[in-house]
């Protein structure tokens, strides 16, 4: 035993400078000494193999791991980020880490204070202050910025503004409306986000049978997905699920 704890003891003291050296965040410091083996473990599927493998799969492998250990970690660096030098880029990364977290007033307010200008028009910061707008449930204010998106027949018609204003005529009851702009983004868009919300819709409008059709066929697409793309994609099924549920 005493050799085991002696390599394990020897093992974390490397992580820890390893941790220190390179500048990661100090909760790591805690994780590798508070948990022997499991936290060094841990902390070598998030940073020392990304590090050592390289390549995009590598690279998103260890950005899921440290989301899921320190969720606001990229909205505290873009903060600083946006707080040394607030330019357009920097309010477009803080806005889109505040809507990662829930936080869609701080989105929205970022992406108005980012579209001033020669930016007044910009197809994603107006997409972004739309999608925002939706989620505090400011229909009206989100149609009007998608109707100027849509001027733009180059960069403003995309399958994401379609998914936008399919949610904003949800949200006004024109439900006409709205279907035709959810049939146009789940033929266009890639992932299940689309599907997922139109799924929810047709729940939400007494076509049961065809939201249960549109859950199975995400089933279908998850199972046969990427280990990296399944857990989104059960996000959008169980939205599509719950809305199902609550009929």
């Amino acid at each position: 035993m005493l050799p085991i704890f002696g390599l394990s003891l020897i093992f974390s003291v490397l992580l820890c400078v390893h941790a220190v050296r390179t500048g990661q965040p100090m909760y790591w410091l805690w994780i590798i000494l508070a948990f022997p083996w499991v936290g060094a473990l841990i902390y070598a599927a998030a940073v020392l193999g990304p590090e050592l493998i390289g390549g995009p799969t590598a690279r998103r492998l260890g950005q899921g791991a440290r989301q899921a250990l320190d969720p606001t970690r990229e909205h505290r660096a873009a903060q600083i980020a946006c707080d040394e030098a607030p330019t357009v880029a920097n309010q477009m990364r803080l806005a889109r880490a505040a809507a990662a977290l829930g936080r869609h007033d701080q989105a929205e307010t970022l992406y108005g204070q980012a579209a001033q200008g020669i930016h007044a028009e910009d197809p994603t910061l107006l997409l972004g202050r739309a999608v925002a707008l939706i989620e505090l449930g400011r229909f009206s204010e989100a149609l009007g910025l998608l109707d100027i998106l849509g001027r733009d027949t180059d960069k403003g018609r995309t399958p994401a503004a379609a998914l936008a204003l399919g949610r904003t005529y949800e949200g006004l009851g024109r439900m006409a409306e709205a279907e035709s702009a959810y049939q146009w983004a789940v033929e266009r868009l890639p992932g299940l986000e689309a599907l997922g919300r139109y799924a929810a819709f047709m729940a939400r409008t007494d076509r049961r049978d065809d939201a249960r059709e549109a859950v199975a066929e995400m089933d279908r697409r998850i199972a046969k997905a990427n280990p990296q793309f399944r857990r989104e994609g059960r996000a959008w099924r169980d939205l599509a699920a719950q809305a199902l549920a609550a009929g």
